[in-house]
């Protein structure tokens, strides 16, 4: 018999490649690229913000074809994680965005939004001649945000899911917003990658903690509160007293706060001081924001819906936990605008949470030269955002191309944040088995640093906080 013909040897897969495209040394434009020999995979998608260098970038080409990324996994329907993908769309990729259910219902209200206030931006620009491009653009539009939306393919948390042949994912609870998940990667050659996304706190007034870290060989941690620690009960106290004297001088407090999950944690903690008579039933609590009304709808239905991600004791409110009746809510520009008629205390909640844009800057642009006047923020402020400025003490804000008198109180009040701070990160790490390499990303460089130093003191674990565009190997 002939001999049988000699097989050539099959070769392992090589190892997966980890780019770090944004959120690194920075809290804003989430993007990590996982290359393996038959995958490319982008976990979030997110816009820069804040700093004018730092939003340029979103004008960067990717250092890869947006065709060539076969998959991409979003984390939650925050801006600073999933606002790029339109503009990835605009230049090609046609591969599935994989996310929990109430993640891809409220990305939907974040993408819209982005859309149109770059739109609005891009025109009011054209308009007044404040921009030095000419004509402005917006990144994308409306078109590019539809076909985004065709992309998106729901994955049950808790489930295994197969991307692509031999490479895996699961989501699992990440308790920051409705639908957050921090999310574990299994490669073609079998190793393991875990994206923490923005972690929430076990405090969460609202939501469940996160399920607990089970381990990865290499691990992606935000780092938001990396070096800061929450006080919840001095906040709770800090934010009635503001109001109280707010109240007291006749003047307005106007909240800027992120349209998902932030303005439904200021609702709920103003229902609770609307149920104890420190928000007296005649002063109005207006919404002012259609994105943050529709993300407001996701949250009612999912609390008449029982859903798992919500505390039992909230399930038990019902609605009534996020409504300090009474409250109005200013769906059109026209009930926006007449919330400049009202005089005497009221409460305004209204985005974006770090003034970058939005309604807010219209409220901030009549209430900031009025000493009876209050800012209060409640909240993350990225360096070179409007938030920022007044939390550093600004003189003056510029806005609509004018620099605004800041006259008002502004009261800084960061522990609504729903993000973990540094102890609560330390205690969702502990006990899991030591990954090969914790990578500390998506907070500023002081705050990564800090984290960065504790995990190597306190676990012992390998850290690093890398560079943007660094690329290290999964192993």
């Amino acid at each position: 018999m002939p001999e049988a013909e000699a097989q050539p040897p099959v070769s392992a897969p090589r190892p997966a490649l980890l780019r770090f495209l944004g959120g690194v040394r920075t809290v804003t434009g989430s993007k990590f690229l996982v290359e393996s020999d038959h995958a490319r995979i982008l976990v979030d998608c997110g816009l820069f913000q804040g700093l004018a260098d730092l939003r340029r970038r979103n004008w960067a080409k990717l250092p890869c074809d947006a065709s060539s990324i076969h998959a991409v996994v979003v984390t939650h329907a925050h801006l600073d994680h999933c606002g790029y993908l339109p503009r990835l769309v605009r230049h090609g990729f046609r591969g599935p965005i994989l996310a929990s259910p109430h993640t891809i219902r409220l990305a939907g209200i974040v993408l819209r939004d982005s859309a149109r206030l770059q739109m609005e931006a891009a025109q009011h620009a054209n308009e007044h001649g404040w921009s030095k491009h000419r004509p402005a653009k917006p990144l994308y539009d409306d078109a590019d945000v539809d076909t985004t939306l065709t992309y998106f393919d729901p994955v049950p948390v808790g489930d295994e899911t197969e991307i692509m042949d031999g490479t895996r994912l699961t989501l699992h609870h990440g308790g920051h917003i409705l639908g957050s998940a921090w999310a574990r990667l299994t490669l073609e050659d079998g190793h393991t990658l875990a994206a923490s996304g923005d972690l929430g706190r076990p405090g969460h007034p609202l939501l469940l903690p996160p399920e607990p870290f089970s381990g990865a060989d290499v691990l992606l941690m935000e780092s938001t509160y990396g070096d800061r620690t929450h006080e919840p009960e001095r906040a709770r106290a800090e934010f009635a007293a503001v109001l109280a004297r707010t109240f007291a001088r006749g003047g307005t407090a106007v909240v800027p706060a992120f349209a998902i999950d932030r303005t439904e944690v200021v609702l709920h903690e103003l229902a609770g001081l609307r149920r104890s008579g420190v928000l007296p039933r005649s002063v109005p609590v207006f919404v002012d924001s259609p994105m943050a009304l529709a993300a407001l709808d996701v949250y009612r239905e999912a609390l008449r819906a029982g859903s798992s991600e919500i505390r039992p004791e909230v399930l038990a409110l019902g609605e009534e936990a996020i409504s300090p009746a009474p409250f109005l809510a200013a769906r059109t520009v026209q009930e926006s605008i007449a919330i400049n008629s009202v005089t005497g205390p009221a409460v305004i909640v209204s985005s974006a949470g770090m003034a970058t844009g939005g309604r807010v800057l219209h409220h901030l642009h009549r209430l900031l030269p009025d000493p009876r006047n209050t800012v209060v923020v409640v909240g993350f402020a990225a360096a070179g955002t409007r938030a920022r400025d007044l939390v550093d003490g600004a003189r003056t804000l510029k806005m609509f191309g004018e620099y605004v008198p800041v006259r008002a109180e502004v009261a800084d009040i960061p522990h609504f944040s729903a993000h973990a701070d540094a102890d609560q990160i330390m205690d969702w790490l502990r006990g899991a088995p030591a990954p090969r390499a914790t990578y500390i990303v998506h907070g500023e460089e002081q705050s990564s640093e800090a984290l960065r130093d504790r995990i190597d003191r306190e676990l012992g674990w390998t850290a690093v906080v890398p560079r943007p565009g660094e690329a290290v190997l999964v192993r």
